[in-house]
């Protein structure tokens, strides 16, 4: 090939042109055609090619068909579920590892999964291998580019760790993936009116905590993006160290977390936690709103009118304050000190609802204590500034 004529190594100088240059002679090497490079090289991504070979993207969805069994549109559709584009006929997208989860997939349905159910399995899975994808694709390159670095130095170090790195990772997925499962197998549970009906229960009496940063929205507006994911990260990290069974931390979604109980005591205990770690931490203050009822389970995630409440709670909270409804006051009145806060209209309420702050036991007198002196030392210095 004719890089030059091509317009691969335009604007290029001195090593950065002999750099590009040996990448461009490795790649057609390998196969790579001339549309390819030059649609790389306009987007910026031409040190990644090496790295797409590694992870192996190979096959087209009619080949693993013909591998695996399972329809070349049924593929597609399971493609786009996990949130991938969906691929021309002649695509080479689907890896040795889509021909194994072909074949898993398969298994499953014979079993008698439901192609609901695998549908639904899919799309959660999706969405929390996108996000994991990207977290993991930014620390990546975020250890490993070196200032400096040419076109080819990036494209031998990527996909040399690539070959190293990315097979020791299906290990630890499997691991979290086995861990979870054992959790939530321990705390499930299948009772005579299950098994009469072959069904789990629709909904569940539960707790729920809403927890997010006060002006995280308006702070984007004075800092850095990455100094905005940096306090998103750290909410997150914070809120997953609190957490103590029977709470679980359901999601964390950038200045929010969710948490939920089947009793009210232990998440008033850990969104109290949550405001101190917060404040401890120097991050914008936190608030917190907490509601009981009952709630669906559905796709890792929870529904429901008191999901709505607890979220709309928190909207009326104060900074670093726990706010709850009436129910969860009455149901934890012994373990906390509680202060009456009002009655507030919430969306999806016909009448105001009375909320109530929490407190820990004996932090209202520890308050009280604190604004006192804090009154005699201004009282103090406005003596001494009138003398």
């Amino acid at each position: 090939m004719d890089f030059a004529a091509a317009g691969l190594l335009d604007g290029l100088e001195g090593d950065e042109r002999a750099a590009r240059l040996q990448l461009l002679q490795r790649l057609a090497a390998d196969g790579v055609g001339i549309g390819d490079l030059k649609a790389a090289v306009a987007e910026d991504r031409l040190a990644l090619l090496p790295l797409d070979r590694v992870l192996g993207a190979r096959y087209t969805a009619e080949e693993v068909e013909q591998q695996a069994g399972i329809p070349a549109a049924l593929l597609i559709r399971f493609r786009r579920l996990l949130g991938l584009p969906a691929p021309a006929p002649d695509d080479r997208v689907f890896s040795e590892d889509d021909i194994a989860a072909a074949r898993s997939t398969e298994l499953f349905i014979e079993s008698g999964l439901e192609m609901d159910a695998i549908v639904e399995i899919t799309r959660v899975l999706g969405e929390s291998m996108a996000r994991l994808a990207a977290t993991s694709t930014a620390a990546f390159v975020e250890a490993f580019l070196q200032p400096g670095d040419s076109e080819q130095e990036i494209a031998v170090r990527f996909s040399l760790l690539a070959e190293q790195l990315t097979p020791a990772l299906s290990p630890v997925l499997v691991a979290a993936y086995g861990a979870h499962l054992r959790e939530s197998v321990g705390r499930g549970m299948i009772g005579r009116e299950e098994r009469e009906s072959g069904r789990l229960p629709g909904a569940q009496e539960i707790t729920v905590c809403f927890a997010d940063l006060v002006g995280f929205t308006r702070l984007g507006g004075d800092v850095e993006l990455q100094e905005l994911g940096s306090v998103a990260g750290q909410l997150a990290s914070l809120a997953a160290d609190i957490t103590n069974p029977p709470v679980r931390l359901v999601k964390t979604i950038g200045d929010a977390a969710m948490f939920v109980s089947p009793e009210p005591g232990p998440i008033v205990e850990v969104a109290l936690e949550l405001v101190d770690a917060v404040h401890e931490a120097g991050l914008p203050s936190l608030r917190a709103g907490i509601a009981s009822g009952p709630a669906l389970l559905r796709s890792g995630d929870f529904y429901g009118h008191s999901v709505n409440i607890a979220s709309r709670v928190t909207g009326v909270a104060r900074p670093e304050s726990v706010l709850c409804t009436q129910e969860v006051r009455d149901a934890a009145a012994d373990a906390f000190e509680w202060s009456f806060a009002g009655r507030h209209r919430l969306k999806g309420v016909a009448e105001p609802a009375p909320l109530h702050r929490a407190r820990r036991p004996g932090a209202a007198a520890e308050a009280e204590t604190t604004d006192s002196a804090k009154r005699q030392t201004a009282g103090r210095r406005r003596r001494r500034a009138s003398s």
